[in-house]
């Protein structure tokens, strides 16, 4: 007898919670790094290496944590990086616990990059996620689904910016992590509960052949299936080019992202000089707005088409790290800071409208290279960033936005290349 658990919309709300609970694993290295960097005499590069160095592992992870999906669906990946990424926290908090203050010297920093990486597997839940997503929902659907699947799961960077400024004075900095390690805690056990496959992965579980499976998960309304395991899902994406295009411009807009959720509070409280409620404040305020608007951005992309979007997207980026860029003035760069998120939170959402679409027979292979590589530039862009800083002294943390001003041009040149093929490609098959 078959037995089937769930519905899209459960399966939504499951990945979407186990999202939201691995992503805010780098909450809490952004509005800490200040701490960390004045009892530990860091330089700016090895700040901005601490903050980025859970976007390493988060990254580079979602490559094959997101193709295992394609052969065993969402929640065993989900799960076990929800694990790695609970044992780096519990290492932080314990440190943090016997060595604060006076224990945190230079000598421990290499231990924090260790525990950061472990954090950051947490990260790598993105593409899993996104792949057991996109098994549930028909294609029709697809970018509003993945749009809110992403933008309220990327919404815990922004909400615990918020909030951290407001514990750290109240329980002070091991009462924050070991409350955050709790919450953590909590939301695996729920997740446990709430993590569901898609009806195809289900039946296979249950011994089903593929083509049996195939045929009862296309009776329940389920469209896309997996053409075979990881390594082949992997393998087939990477020959696609159109993989490649995205995994570019992924890298600029949730790359970007990424950095910038753990740059800003350091950008706004050395830059500007403000107190650290306020640099949390300005930091959430792009966080929260770049993750809810990529839920508007993914339906935006069902109607008018992910490249379309993605175009005029890139352009609004642009504009706002160009102001980023030359501003000196607080409200101003605010305004660019608005501007940036908004581009940067409806590119995100059209991308992934377009790696089912673009690679059907593997979207789990797909979904980890764009989402892996393109992670990756959270990892890249606050070393880079804080070089500036180092080069140019304080003028370095406006300067250093020119970086997104270059690749929002490179970007938006790659999606119309991208649109000139697919619309060649589609005027051969009619012919």
């Amino acid at each position: 007898m078959v037995k089937l658990k769930g519905s899209p919309r459960a399966g939504l709300c499951g990945a979407t919670l186990g999202f939201f609970i691995g992503f805010a694993a780098v909450a809490l290295f952004g509005p800490t790094a200040k701490i960390f960097r004045d009892l530990m005499g860091l330089t700016p590069g090895q700040v901005g290496l601490l903050v980025a160095i859970p976007s390493l592992s988060g990254s580079l992870l979602r490559i094959p944590f997101g193709a295992w999906v394609d052969a065993t669906g969402g929640r065993k990946p989900l799960l076990i990086l929800l694990g790695l990424g609970w044992a780096g926290m519990l290492g932080l908090s314990l440190v943090i616990y016997f060595l604060y203050p006076h224990g945190l010297t230079a000598s421990m920093y290499p231990l924090l990059l260790i525990l950061g990486v472990l954090v950051g597997c947490a990260v790598a839940i993105f593409s899993v996620g996104i792949s057991q997503v996109s098994y549930w929902f028909p294609q029709k659907k697809q970018g509003f689904a993945l749009g809110a699947y992403a933008g309220l799961g990327n919404l815990a960077p922004g909400i615990f910016s918020l909030l951290i400024p407001v514990a750290l004075p109240t329980l002070g900095l091991t009462g924050s992590y070991v409350a955050w390690l709790l919450f953590f805690t909590t939301g695996i056990v729920i997740y446990w509960f709430a993590g569901v496959n898609a009806y195809y992965f289900q039946l296979r579980e249950q011994g089903m052949t593929r083509d049996e499976a195939i045929r009862i998960a296309r009776e329940k309304g389920q469209e896309i299936f997996p053409r075979g395991g990881a390594a082949e899902g992997l393998f087939h994406a990477a020959r696609i080019w159109k993989t490649w295009a995205l995994v570019a411009v992924y890298f600029v807009t949730f790359g970007g992202f990424i950095a910038l959720t753990a740059w800003l509070p350091t950008y706004w409280s050395s830059f500007f000089k403000m107190p650290a409620l306020s640099a949390g404040l300005f930091t959430a305020m792009y966080s929260i707005l770049s993750s809810l608007i990529r839920i508007w951005g993914g339906s935006v992309s069902d109607k008018v088409g992910g490249t379309r979007t993605g175009i005029f997207a890139l352009a609004v980026m642009f504009s706002g790290a160009m102001i980023m860029t030359i501003s000196h003035d607080y409200l101003l760069s605010l305004v660019g800071e608005v501007l940036m998120a908004s581009g940067m939170g409806v590119a995100n959402a059209a991308v992934f409208k377009l790696v089912p679409a673009m690679v059907p027979e593997a979207v789990g292979g797909a979904t980890g290279w764009v989402g892996g590589l393109g992670a990756f530039g959270g990892f890249v862009f606050p070393p880079l960033m804080g070089l500036f800083v180092q080069l140019e002294g304080s003028t370095g943390y406006a300067s250093g936005f020119i970086i997104f001003v270059a690749l929002a041009l490179v970007s938006m040149g790659i999606l119309l290349i991208f649109e000139r093929s697919v619309r060649a490609e589609m005027v051969k098959t009619r012919v």
